[in-house]
């Protein structure tokens, strides 16, 4: 028989016990929330690894896939086409000249900084002009691996005087089987092509002859490198007599006017005879030829020309040449 203190005891008991239940709840609903919100920042932090480290798989994926893709391209370029596409960059002036002997070639260094070497691509063939200042030499030729095969060519044929001699040992130079070698990045301080600081570096092409001569020649940008776009080509026809310029100042200017040509090679228009105040890279005027060449037009860029030209032009060929009587 359980007495009134018992009882007491027992609901009072009871009491405290669910008062403790009661009490203890919150700690565990506490530190149930707690392990939740743990489990959760844990699994997001997994996730945002892994998205991290997906992106980051992605954008090496992508920059691989980009260098694939360049070196895919190089790699479709032929050991020939890429020595042609660097030839072409450039415009080649005579640095030394020697015989097979090594002894100097004094006719072409004497003149050396007019002789001048340059390669060009029309229409899927491969030509050169060369020249010492008076007549403009044209020649097909063909590049394998770094053997360069110079075709039958053309020239204007005037009396160029004393730069006569030069200009036909320059000719037979130019004959024949050569072997060329380029080097992009050379060093040109005191005409030597050692290592030294990028300052003094330019393109240099070693040229060996057929009968062992060798010629050296420095390189400089052509238009269409230097301004970064291909160049539209136009043919001019020009006078060998100059005029006063269209501004009406003392000096003389070009004569020329523009000639069209259809698809056959087949003149179809002249335009007038107009002043030129300006440049062709390239060409030197003897004022004894009336001449048509081809050229390389390029747009310039009016913000970066101090002299507000429309356009640079570029010599391409010189097609054709006539004696003024």
């Amino acid at each position: 028989m359980i007495s009134s203190f018992d009882t007491q005891y027992f609901t009072e008991s009871s009491f405290i016990k669910s008062l403790a239940r009661f009490a203890v709840l919150p700690s565990i609903l506490a530190v149930s929330l707690t392990l939740t919100a743990c489990q959760e920042a844990s699994v997001l932090g997994e996730n945002g690894e892994n998205d991290v480290q997906t992106e980051n798989a992605n954008e090496v994926d992508s920059n691989a896939a980009t260098l694939e893709n360049d070196e895919s391209k190089a790699a479709e370029m032929s050991t020939e086409e890429q020595m042609i596409a660097n030839l072409t960059r450039y415009r080649w002036t005579l640095m030394s000249a020697s015989d097979k002997g090594a002894q100097p070639l004094n006719t072409l260094l004497d003149i050396k900084d007019q002789v001048r070497l340059s390669f060009s691509q029309y229409q899927g063939e491969n030509s050169l002009n060369y020249s010492v200042g008076c007549n403009t030499m044209s020649a097909g030729y063909q590049l394998q691996g770094q053997t360069l095969t110079i075709e039958d060519g053309m020239s204007t044929k005037m009396s160029c005087g004393e730069l006569d001699k030069a200009e036909n040992q320059l000719n037979e130079l130019m004959q024949g089987e050569n072997q060329l070698t380029l080097v992009l990045d050379a060093n040109v301080e005191n005409g030597s092509a050692e290592s030294a600081t990028a300052e003094s570096r330019q393109p240099i092409l070693t040229q060996i002859t057929s009968d062992a001569a060798t010629l050296v020649w420095a390189g400089k940008l052509t238009s269409q490198a230097k301004y970064n776009s291909k160049g539209e080509t136009v043919f001019w026809a020009v006078n060998a007599k100059k005029i006063p310029c269209a501004d009406k100042s003392s000096e003389l200017c070009l004569q020329v006017k523009p000639i069209t040509y259809d698809d056959q090679g087949i003149k179809v228009s002249e335009g007038e005879w107009t002043a030129f105040n300006g440049e062709i890279d390239g060409y030197q005027p003897d004022g004894m030829h009336d001449e048509v060449l081809r050229l390389q037009r390029y747009e310039l860029d009016a913000n970066e020309n101090e002299e507000a030209q429309e356009y640079a032009y570029v010599l391409d060929a010189v097609i054709e040449s006539s004696v003024v009587e």
